[in-house]
């Protein structure tokens, strides 16, 4: 499957002299990329650094893109409306694949709220021949509003903030995630769940 990759004009690809296959030797492992989607308050962070800390502990290199601290540098440019939301998973999708493709399970938390971007990030990724898994964390708006780890939701409802995704902004839930799992179920299950998939795939 082709994807088309936006790049800037007068520029040439320069190949690497290693092969993908001696960078996953050296690591010890294949990449991937393991995409969380879900509303603010899913759990989908937390889900995410527990997946991270259990491969690293069993020797498998991994690293969380979490989607707040991406805008603390590389999105801090981005605001909230569709077109910049978009170009936030775009952008944190071509991270994705480059960590994948040096060898480590990029693991990324983001609302991600329109499917069209998320599909596009599958595309580029199927494109380079990486694997990629879609986790849709399906917590409810009433559960995540509940929770309200950020504050969020209490400022959405209050007038406070505007366009809170699954509030007052669009959510597309994924219609063939890898993988979907409910906002109660334990952390511990979830990793094992997510631990499992990646295993599946690696010896499918």
């Amino acid at each position: 499957m082709s994807a088309e990759r936006s790049r800037s004009p007068d520029v040439t690809w320069h190949a690497n002299e290693l092969t993908r296959e001696r960078r996953w030797s050296s690591v010890g492992g294949a990449g991937a990329t393991v995409w969380f989607t879900g509303l603010s308050g899913s759990g989908k962070s937390t889900i995410a650094a527990a997946v991270e800390a259990r491969l690293v502990a069993e020797g498998r290199p991994a690293y969380l893109l979490d989607g707040d601290n991406l805008r603390h540098g590389l999105n801090g440019d981005l605001g909230f409306e569709p077109g910049a939301r978009d170009e936030n998973v775009r952008r944190a999708g071509e991270v994705a694949r480059l960590f994948a493709d040096a060898g480590l399970v990029a693991l990324v938390s983001l609302v991600s709220p329109y499917a069209a971007a998320r599909d596009a990030v599958r595309a580029v990724h199927e494109s380079d021949g990486l694997p990629f898994f879609e986790v849709w964390v399906s917590t409810p708006p009433e559960e995540c509003a509940r929770r309200d780890p950020k504050g969020l939701w209490a400022r959405a409802k209050s007038g406070e903030l505007s366009g809170l995704t699954g509030l007052d902004a669009p959510y597309e839930a994924p219609e063939r995630p890898e993988l979907e799992l409910g906002g109660e179920a334990p952390v511990d299950e979830a990793v094992t769940r997510v631990g499992a998939l990646l295993e599946e795939a690696a010896s499918g």
